[in-house]
């Protein structure tokens, strides 16, 4: 299979704190890699160091086979890195739709009125076409959720990025949401997904990831990366 997506090798400090620790990965076309780990062990950052909102120390980025390593972050949203962040971020004062064709826009570079009929198919999938109207800031959290989902979706990603989206939400909820993100598995897209509600990323996930102080602590095959004992003494607390 092709790697879309590398990392080789790649760590990021601030000051004394070094979050990101010569993490090597590599993704392939079309996989769903679940990344897990405690609180504060460096899963958003590295997420900003693949989408460019940071940039790494030392190592490689490597997208479609090109060093992006230091590209900016919307060069990388061009190129085809999409993502969504653990707190929504929708422009508040903006509708729905509107949301939608920002995003679509300039994420992929393309006039507001080409994005029109892109952005209505989007708000279809994710289940908020009757709610295009509405202004984005009045939404529920989930909802918002499914609106980061839908922005992050418009930029047209080849691999999409999202960061603990079924955080916050009832079973009900996290169910809905789980469909949705199955839906856009079965499209093709390749996608790399931080959680914290476990069932919910197992669900999903090809492959996970731990990390645990910026560092790799397991990776591998869904059941058998949970059955590892460091993985359930660092991430779950057990002693096994």
């Amino acid at each position: 299979m092709t790697a879309i997506l590398e990392l080789e090798n790649v760590s990021k400090s601030f000051g004394a704190l070094k979050v990101t620790d010569g993490i090597t990965l590599s993704v392939t076309e079309g996989e769903t890699l679940g990344i897990l780990g405690p609180n504060g062990a460096g899963k958003t950052t590295l997420f900003n160091l693949i989408s460019g909102d940071f940039r790494a120390d030392s190592g490689r980025v490597l997208f479609g086979g090109e060093d992006v390593t230091h590209q900016p972050p919307h060069r990388r949203c061009r190129s085809g890195i999409g993502r969504s962040y653990q707190v929504p971020q929708p422009f508040g004062a903006m509708t729905v739709f509107e949301n939608l064709v920002a995003a679509a826009s300039f994420g992929t570079g393309t006039s507001e009125k080409e994005t029109y009929a892109h952005a209505v198919e989007i708000l279809r999938e994710t289940g908020l076409l009757a709610k295009a109207n509405r202004i984005a800031g009045s939404l529920t959290l989930l909802d918002r959720k499914r609106l980061e989902l839908a922005r992050a979706l418009a930029t047209q990603p080849k691999v999409l990025l999202l960061d603990e989206i079924a955080g916050g939400l009832t079973e009900h909820e996290a169910a809905e949401l789980i469909e949705e993100i199955r839906r856009i598995k079965a499209q093709g897209v390749t996608m790399i997904w931080i959680e914290h509600v476990v069932h919910a990323l197992l669900a999903v996930a090809d492959r996970l990831f731990v990390i645990n102080f910026g560092q790799k602590l397991a990776e591998g095959e869904p059941s058998a990366v949970m059955n590892d004992p460091e993985v359930r003494r660092v991430y779950m607390g057990l002693e096994v």
